[in-house]
């Protein structure tokens, strides 16, 4: 069995990969991210924080509850996200919620990985037939999983 220690430490991998994989797409590709795109972001970097700080704090279980507090989280705005493609017309677009997070200190200070410039009904790009917010869908539902399992065995 996988120790706890390095499957929170795969998780927080998985991560920072994720957030790579936007990075790319954003300056690469050139697919603006969108304000709940930009908060799925900070989502999947809380989660690989909490997963460090309770594989290398002495505190895996903490860690662990934490990271899948993140998840669900992330669970919730990849909905809103997914329930805005599936309703043309609606958008998130220029809200109170992108004129919020634009101003958070970290937006103003990495603007490259946190300013939200897209609209949230345009992320319909495609990558192996999926939406980009079906990606992240899938891959909060498998970190929560990895973490509920994790918080339900035994510590080793």
């Amino acid at each position: 069995m996988i120790r706890t220690r390095s499957l929170l430490n795969a998780i927080a991998f998985v991560c920072v990969v994720l957030v790579a994989i936007a990075l790319y797409l954003q300056h690469v590709e050139g697919l603006l991210p969108c304000p709940l795109c930009v908060i799925q972001r900070y989502l999947f970097l809380a989660i690989a924080l909490c997963c460090m700080v309770g594989a290398f704090g002495g505190k895996p279980r903490i860690g662990a509850g934490l990271g899948l507090i993140g998840a669900l989280g992330g669970l919730g705005v990849v909905g809103k996200h997914l329930w805005v493609l599936a309703h043309p017309g609606l958008s998130c677009g220029i809200d109170p919620i992108e004129t919020v997070l634009n101003k958070i200190p970290s937006a103003t200070m990495l603007p490259w990985l946190f300013k939200a410039d897209g609209l949230c009904e345009d992320a319909r790009d495609t990558l192996l037939g999926l939406s980009i917010p079906q990606w992240s869908a899938i891959w909060f539902v498998l970190l929560a999983g990895a973490l509920i399992a994790l918080l339900a065995r035994r510590q080793r």
